[in-house]
């Protein structure tokens, strides 16, 4: 398997030697679409061309802040459509880490619940 083409993405926010990221969920989010991309779930093309659409969709100039969050926009999309996850249980599991995370003190891990 290559590695991901980054200059196909859209605007990735980056420097000289790669991606950036402002928070570490930034990071785990690309790192999940590299991961399924490598496991043969969707080709890199296929990837950059839904993250393009999530970009245009949202019809606002992004000066790079809200970029991971069209990222995971694309990526929940995509992996629904490929039935990776079905939506019902994505959006179980995106309910279930929000409430966590309001439940959850400040300074301290957020842990769901079974896990």
């Amino acid at each position: 398997m290559t590695a991901p083409d980054l200059a196909a993405l859209p605007k990735i926010p980056r420097d000289d030697e790669g991606p950036v990221f402002r928070a570490p969920w930034e990071a785990q989010a690309f790192a999940m679409a590299v991961m399924l991309h490598e496991r043969g779930h969707f080709t890199w093309k296929e990837w950059a061309g839904r993250l393009a659409d999530e970009i245009a969709a949202a019809g606002e100039t992004d000066d790079g802040k809200r970029y991971y969050h069209h990222w995971l926009a694309a990526l929940e999309k995509l992996v629904a459509d490929k039935r990776i996850v079905l939506a019902d249980e994505l959006h179980a599991r995106r309910d279930a880490w929000e409430e966590a995370a309001r439940n959850t003190p400040h300074g301290q891990p957020i842990i769901l619940p079974g896990r």
